[in-house]
């Protein structure tokens, strides 16, 4: 390329790969990969620098449509390989995709790990509430009284709640989406891009069928107002009609308010604050009828990489005893002969 040649701007065909999509008519899967295909080019992401590595799952065929590189690994290991990938090669742009099955169940000691690590890639949990792949069987996300193949008289597990599960691993940023709000999902991939460390982002996705409607209480139009709470840092934590959050006096507690009654003022309602890890707790387990569920970006904190800590720690070794030489390693201490 001439140093006077443009440089090409990419679109979504750039990043769309010539397999066909086989994921069930009406999956959130294929909104979330129409996101992720029309945000990379905006972002100037480069294919030949970016990489998706995905477990088991309906999920985790994610790679395949997506014209960069791609890791189809095991049940639950996709943070291990994506942690190789990145201490092998920093440059490249990683992308974990994951699933509530195999991000939390089979893979959640991998998936901690990961977050209390804070490596320098983003994890992308897909999260429907149910087994999809493997016809219906009920996940650590499930609800209590779910019936499936696996609970024929209803699941009698408490649900897992990623975003907590994840605050409580260390995770330095935590985002939650959701599969259709398609302006929302890009913004919340662009900030998690942007950060520097684990980016863990939970998106609400629906699977029509096996569990249909899992969500219907964040999604459906005439609901949204009262159940969801869309997150802005330095913003009031405000909804639905007039209706904010603020914790009871005296108390670790969040509470419902409206504006108006009560004495309740618009100064009595909670400002977010993406550094502030308690209230992040708080806020990732909230959910309908009695809280409105966050979206947006809950928590966000900078702090050390692993994968440059690792750098700098082997930098410093070579610049103390030099590079090494692994005759010399294999040779040292008390050897033998073998004849």
């Amino acid at each position: 390329m001439s140093p006077s040649e443009p440089i090409k701007k990419l679109t979504r065909k750039d990043f769309t790969s010539d397999q066909d999509v086989r994921w069930c008519p009406g999956c959130g899967d294929y909104a979330i990969l129409a996101t992720m295909q029309r945000t990379l080019p905006e972002l100037g992401a480069d294919p030949a620098k970016t990489v998706f590595v995905s477990g088991i799952g309906c999920s985790s065929r994610f790679p395949y449509y997506m014209n960069t590189y791609g890791f189809h690994s095991i049940h639950g290991r996709a943070p291990a390989f994506a942690t190789g990938l990145k201490l092998t090669n920093p440059e490249l742009d990683v992308w974990v995709v994951t699933g509530d099955g195999d991000g939390l169940s089979i893979g959640g000691n991998h998936l901690m790990h990961l977050l209390r690590r804070n490596v320098d890639l983003q994890l992308l949990l897909f999260n429907n509430r149910i087994y999809g792949l493997t016809k219906g069987q009920y996940s650590p996300t499930s609800l209590v009284g779910l019936r499936s193949p696996s609970t024929p008289y209803g699941s009698i597990d408490l649900p897992v709640v990623p975003a907590s599960l994840a605050l409580g691993a260390g995770a330095r940023f935590v985002a939650r989406s959701v599969d259709t709000l398609a302006s929302h999902l890009s913004e919340t991939f662009v900030a998690a891009r942007g950060h520097r460390g684990t980016s863990f982002v939970e998106i609400l996705q629906n699977c029509p069928v096996f569990a249909d409607g899992t969500w219907e209480h964040v999604k459906t139009k005439a609901k949204v107002s009262d159940s969801v709470l869309m997150l802005e840092h330095g913003k009031p934590m405000l909804f639905g009609e007039n209706k904010g959050l603020r914790l009871v006096p005296g108390k670790l507690e969040l509470e419902v308010v409206t504006i108006g009654e009560n004495g309740v003022g618009e100064a009595d309602i909670l400002v977010h604050d993406e550094g502030n890890r308690p209230m992040a707790f708080l806020l990732s387990g909230l959910e309908p009828p009695s809280f409105p569920m966050c979206l947006g970006v809950i928590y966000r904190e900078v702090g050390p990489t692993y994968d440059a800590s690792v750098r700098a720690q082997i930098d410093g070794a070579i610049a103390k005893r030099g590079v090494g030489d692994i005759d010399a390693l294999l040779a040292e201490g008390h050897t033998w002969t073998v004849e």
